[in-house]
């Protein structure tokens, strides 16, 4: 997979969070042929048209709602029914603050199926489609929050410990296929998910996030963190006791 991405060779990609910022940025960041093609999946075929514009490729859309579970397998399968996969990239995701989530507990369950049960269908699909051509990538993007949900964040921080619990299973239970699962965990990312947030220590970009996912597509690390410095960070996070836990506010 690295050597093909090095080598130019024309790849067939689904973003599945078509509008995704760092999802788009990873697609750009891999440096595709004009011949490759580019599969935006999502729930704006407007926003979808946009960022296909952008892309140095071919493109193509297709209606995906994270929350549609049952559609996804029928999805899946016939996207892969009209050509081998070289990369997926999970991207969809949402960010609601918690203040509206205990107002409204059923955005709790939207968030929820968005960010991590579609993950999990939609992936289990891909999983065995890329199993059977026995080569492909599944990038995964996860967070920092998956270490330690806090309290200022709960219901997101448990919907990403959650997928990147699934993707560290998933890539277990993939290997020796010859399908790879690379697990993204960066920071606080500015962008549209996060406008009006104060950026957190350690704050990286889309652009940043997409570079360093496909510098590691390259070579053979499977979790990326973004930035590289929140690996230490992240350790550390483990062992912070409960009542200090608790003083964090962010």
């Amino acid at each position: 997979m690295p050597d093909s991405i090095l080598a130019g060779r024309p790849q067939r990609v689904l973003l599945l969070g078509g509008t995704s910022e760092i999802g788009l940025a990873v697609v750009e960041a891999l440096g595709l042929v004009p011949e490759s093609e580019v599969i935006l999946a999502g729930r704006d075929s407007e926003r979808l048209g946009a960022a296909g514009e952008s892309l140095p490729c071919r493109f193509s859309t297709v209606p995906f709602d994270a929350t549609a579970t049952a559609e996804h397998q029928e999805l899946v399968d016939k996207l892969f029914a009209e050509g081998s996969m070289d990369i997926v990239i999970s991207a969809a995701g949402v960010l609601v603050p918690q203040a509206d989530l205990d107002r409204d507990v059923q955005q709790a369950a939207t968030m929820i199926e968005t960010n991590f049960t579609g993950h999990v269908s939609t992936l289990l699909a891909v999983a065995g489609h890329m199993r059977a051509q026995g080569r492909g990538t599944i990038i995964v993007l996860s967070s920092v929050a998956a270490v330690r949900p806090r309290k200022a964040n709960p219901v997101y921080g448990a919907t990403k410990a959650g997928l990147d619990a699934f993707a560290r299973g998933l890539a277990d239970s993939l290997h020796g296929s010859g399908v790879r699962v690379m697990l993204v965990r960066p920071g606080f990312v500015t962008g549209r998910m996060t406008e009006g947030m104060p950026p957190a220590p350690l704050a990286t970009t889309p652009a940043a996030v997409g570079a360093a996912t496909a510098a590691a597509l390259r070579g053979k690390r499977d979790t990326v963190w973004v930035p590289p410095q929140l690996a230490v960070l992240a350790t550390a996070l483990k062992y912070i006791p409960r009542p200090l836990w608790r003083r964090i506010d962010r």
